[in-house]
């Protein structure tokens, strides 16, 4: 049995939790309008969209790695039903269902056109839901392998990136969103 699987797992564990933090805080700059000369809302939004395609390759390979790792028996329903890993069932289950989370984010945005924006609005919201439950499964799994401060920082630094943006887009007022909201309060 060689380290290497272990190695390449939590790397690109850890390559997935800076991606999807970067994914997250691109979304919520975009959906609240953010814009200077140099990054018009059209480039965050590609951004955006190659950043979270490149944390899912990310975050597949750090599923197969964990699952090719002969040191502990990961089965591959074990990566889709949460809770019934023999492993970790709850650090790992929490894996699980972020990432069932995040598959149907991914798949109701790649037939976004097919659905109601509504719909579609709605499943993404999952995004806030999906990734902090992969940050609890990422500290819990970084605990059971040992004292890793420096996951955690790492954790902690991903965890203020996507507060201060959320932060941000709740504060933000935008001209064109305050005209639709006149248009669509009843006056009284």
């Amino acid at each position: 049995m060689s380290p290497s699987l272990w190695y390449v797992s939590r790397a690109t564990g850890l390559v997935s939790l800076v991606l999807f933090t970067a994914t997250v805080v691109l979304g919520t700059m975009n959906a609240g309008r953010f814009a200077t000369a140099g990054w018009p809302r059209f480039t965050i939004s590609a951004l955006h969209k190659n950043v979270s395609l490149v944390s899912v390759a990310f975050l597949a390979v750090h599923i197969s790695t964990a699952i090719l790792d002969s040191y502990v028996s990961l089965h591959w329903v074990d990566v889709v039903v949460p809770f019934v890993s023999s492993y970790q069932p709850f650090w790992l289950g929490l894996g699980t269902l972020a990432l069932d989370l995040l598959l149907a984010i991914t798949i109701t945005s790649l037939v976004r056109t097919r659905i109601s924006p509504r719909a579609w609005r709605a499943v993404h919201w999952l995004a806030y839901l999906s990734w902090p439950v992969a940050v609890i499964h990422g500290i819990g799994m970084a605990q059971s392998d040992g004292n890793q401060t420096w996951i955690l920082a790492l954790e902690i630094g991903c965890v203020l990136a996507v507060l201060i943006a959320v932060a941000r887009r709740a504060v933000a007022r935008h001209p064109d969103t305050e005209a639709r909201n006149l248009t669509t309060t009843p006056m009284g």
